[in-house]
């Protein structure tokens, strides 16, 4: 009997996994009538609003915050008028440029999709599109990680660490502090 059960709970738990799995064989179901077929209707969005998209997760998962949270969390941070000010000219400068670049990428995006669909693209055309593409890509990349970058000198390291505890990253896996330079070393 007990036998049974385990079998019997292994098949339904083999089930749900599988029905919430989807076909394997149309992972793209339903985005053949996005407007550009490779972008979800949110990336878009985000790439004209200048939005991070994760593009400096490097930075902010190193102790390097970035400008628009740190606005955000300012009141917590006990974060002085002048830094705040700062903080506004660096997170305006980024999303300037990110803006820019986020049309630009938008822009080529759509182009490359319109080629396909109208099936006048060769593999010289796929090259340039897609090597323009991903230079943008990298400068926008570039220009996220600057920001974060330009901010941590206006922070305390007493600071960086709460804004680390404030966004859930706390101490790293092996329990270790910052130092004075926010370098993390073992206890």
């Amino acid at each position: 009997m007990k036998a049974k059960l385990i079998a019997l709970t292994a098949g339904i738990a083999l089930f749900s996994v599988t029905a919430h799995a989807g076909s394997p064989g149309q992972p793209y179901a339903s985005q053949q009538h996005r407007t550009i077929k490779a972008m979800s209707a949110d990336d878009i969005e985000g790439y004209l609003q200048g939005l991070g998209l994760g593009y400096a997760k490097t930075a902010e998962l190193n102790h390097f915050p970035g400008p628009t949270h740190l606005r955000q969390l300012a009141d917590e941070l006990h974060l002085s008028a002048e830094t705040r000010t700062r903080l506004k000219r660096i997170e305006d400068d980024m999303r300037a440029r990110a803006q820019a670049l986020g049309r630009e990428i938008v822009q080529l995006e759509q182009q490359l999709d319109s080629m396909f669909a109208h099936a006048t693209v060769n593999p010289e055309l796929v090259r340039l599109l897609t090597r323009r593409i991903g230079m943008a890509k990298g400068e926008l990349r570039a220009v996220h990680l600057n920001a974060h970058l330009r901010t941590r000198p206006l922070l305390s390291k007493d600071q960086i660490a709460r804004y680390d505890e404030l966004r859930g990253y706390g101490q790293d896996q092996h329990g270790s502090d910052m130092d004075t330079k926010g370098h993390h070393h073992g206890r």
